[in-house]
């Protein structure tokens, strides 16, 4: 009994002596780095801006000034704008632009902007319907084919382009409402080849070999139409020496029935398209994303519709196998 006394008493001693000895610092933990401070995002460009810097909106942005719509499109918003390039300019008529009244540009214009910021994701949800536009009473109507957006008849070729005030997206045609429209529809290749500068040439020998009446005809019909400086880049006096026969061959060579747009073309690489010149065809080949006809003739404007078919502009002169 002594015994277990004598042990439990060391025990409760050591006890004691543990609860007062001076208690252990624990290991100072090392001071986590401040975060570095984040930088506030720059505020976006506005759509105006946007379409400033990008330099393949130029004839957008001359349009834009000269409609007085610059500050409106550089407000709050936000505003969805299906912006046409410059090459979807070129398609126009020559001169179309320079012959529309301030109003008929400025409703032009409204036609291609959409209030609201609206996202390709959204656009794609939307397949069949239609947005109201500036353009008040006026609509237009949203596509979807696979990947493929369109708007009206125009293909987004770019989507998404973000700015401050709303989002751009870039087609590859003008818009017309309704009744631009109609009243450019109403011209005829002939009409349309004769109305613009570019094809003075052209118009020339389409009117010695007498086929003006037959590109005015019901058709359809798709002309590659070579500018005055493909014609230009012929031999010095070559149309000069042609015969009206000739002549009449070379331009029909340069004719396919049916209404061929540029996506069919595409879809065409390495095959061939027969002409209005009996027993003669046309090879259409793709490189680089551009067309070329015959491996000679690069297709530089696409898809200028017109009543009875549709233009391609080409770079140079298309000549029967016999020529």
């Amino acid at each position: 009994m002594k015994r277990l006394t004598l042990v439990s008493g060391l025990v409760v001693l050591g006890l004691l002596a543990a609860a007062c000895a001076a208690p252990v610092a624990p290991e100072p933990t090392p001071a986590e780095p401040m975060p570095e401070p984040t930088a506030m995002p720059a505020a976006l460009p506005s759509i105006v801006d946007v379409a400033v810097g990008n330099g393949a909106f130029t004839t957008l942005v001359g349009a834009l000034q000269s409609a007085g719509l610059v500050e409106a499109l550089a407000g709050e918003g936000p505003f969805t704008v299906f912006a046409p390039s410059d090459e979807a300019f070129a398609k126009l008529p020559a001169g179309t632009l320079e012959s529309l009244t301030p109003e008929q540009l400025k409703d032009i214009l409204l036609y291609h902007v959409v209030t609201g910021k609206v996202m390709a994701a959204d656009a794609v949800a939307l397949d069949g319907q239609m947005a109201d536009t500036l353009l008040e009473g006026k609509q237009l109507a949203i596509s979807v084919d696979g990947e493929t957006v369109m708007i009206n008849d125009a293909k987004v070729v770019t989507a998404d382009v973000e700015a401050g005030n709303g989002v751009i997206h870039v087609i590859d045609s003008v818009l017309l409402p309704p009744a631009e429209e109609e009243a450019m529809m109403g011209k005829t290749i002939a009409d349309i080849a004769a109305g613009d500068e570019r094809f003075s040439t052209l118009v020339g020998a389409l009117a010695s070999a007498g086929l003006v009446d037959a590109l005015k005809g019901e058709g359809p019909f798709t002309v590659f139409a070579p500018t005055d400086d493909a014609f230009a880049a012929l031999p010095e006096g070559t149309l000069e020496s042609l015969t009206t026969e000739q002549l009449t061959n070379i331009l029909l060579y340069h004719v396919v029935p049916g209404k061929v747009m540029a996506s069919d073309a595409v879809a065409l690489d390495g095959q061939s398209a027969e002409t209005l010149l009996e027993g003669s065809e046309i090879a259409i080949s793709v490189k680089d994303g551009k067309v070329y006809l015959n491996d000679t003739a690069e297709v530089v404007i696409t898809d200028i519709e017109a009543s009875n078919g549709v233009i391609h502009v080409i770079a140079a002169v298309l000549l029967p196998p016999a020529e």
